[in-house]
């Protein structure tokens, strides 16, 4: 995807009904797509029976909370109708397994795609959902802006230098700042497949106006609703 002249990345907006049913190609940077998953709850539920895989729909019916469902229902669609389209093959045949754990081996990882020829990954928020897929290991993030009183209590999990700058600014600019910081952190630590298992610590990414790139990796903001952040990171090593 192309940047913005503010430095963003432009998502393309997806209608889980109307997802594309031919063959999609895949440049050489990341794919993006956001999904309303409120405006088309209804919709994604009516052609979740038809699109979703078995354990996928056991796993919706656990939500207790309508809101959860909804997000999850739509979300998936979502992904299964896109991976189709990138795959050429209907939504529903799409194998998705899980990658070896990072501590264990166990397969109970991050979902991948048999062969690693499209490698996605997938975040969602209420009422919003970051899809991307790429042809190098990915990941991506979407968060709320994060309240102040939560960036009290978690400073400790940011690299002491992005700690460091959020103290430095004034309390009315450190949610937007903390939140852009973290979106770039977990959707890093999704694309090295270790997610919060790993330490959020370790790595720097900055939160600025333009993120930090770890070795190996490009990290970019991607455009995202007004009070939400949303990042990218692509493995370029």
């Amino acid at each position: 995807m192309g940047l913005l002249a503010e430095g963003l990345l432009l998502p393309r907006e997806l209608d889980p009904q109307a997802a594309p049913t031919l063959v999609l190609p895949l440049g050489a940077g990341p794919e993006l797509w956001l999904v309303d998953t409120t405006a088309h709850r209804v919709q994604a539920a009516r052609h979740a029976p038809g699109t979703l895989d078995a354990q996928e729909l056991v796993r919706a019916a656990e939500f207790a909370l309508a809101a959860d469902r909804d997000s999850y229902v739509c979300a998936h669609v979502a992904l299964r109708r896109l991976l189709g389209a990138y795959l050429g093959t209907a939504p529903r045949e799409v194998v998705v397994e899980r990658a070896p754990c990072s501590h264990c081996e166990e397969p109970h990882g991050r979902p991948v795609l048999p062969g690693g020829a499209l490698h996605f990954s997938l975040s969602h928020c209420t009422g919003i959902s970051l899809l991307a897929f790429a042809t190098a290991p990915v990941g991506a993030d979407v968060e709320e802006l994060i309240r102040p009183d939560v960036i009290a209590d978690t400073a400790d999990v940011l690299h002491p230098r992005e700690a460091a700058e959020i103290a430095l600014l004034p309390a009315v600019e450190r949610p937007l700042a903390f939140t852009r910081v973290w979106t770039r952190k977990e959707a890093y630590l999704k694309g090295l497949g270790v997610g919060l298992s790993g330490d959020p610590a370790a790595d720097y990414v900055g939160s600025g106006p333009r993120p930090s790139d770890p070795p190996d990796w490009k990290v970019s903001d991607v455009r995202a609703p007004r009070g939400h952040c949303a990042a990218v990171a692509l493995r370029t090593g």
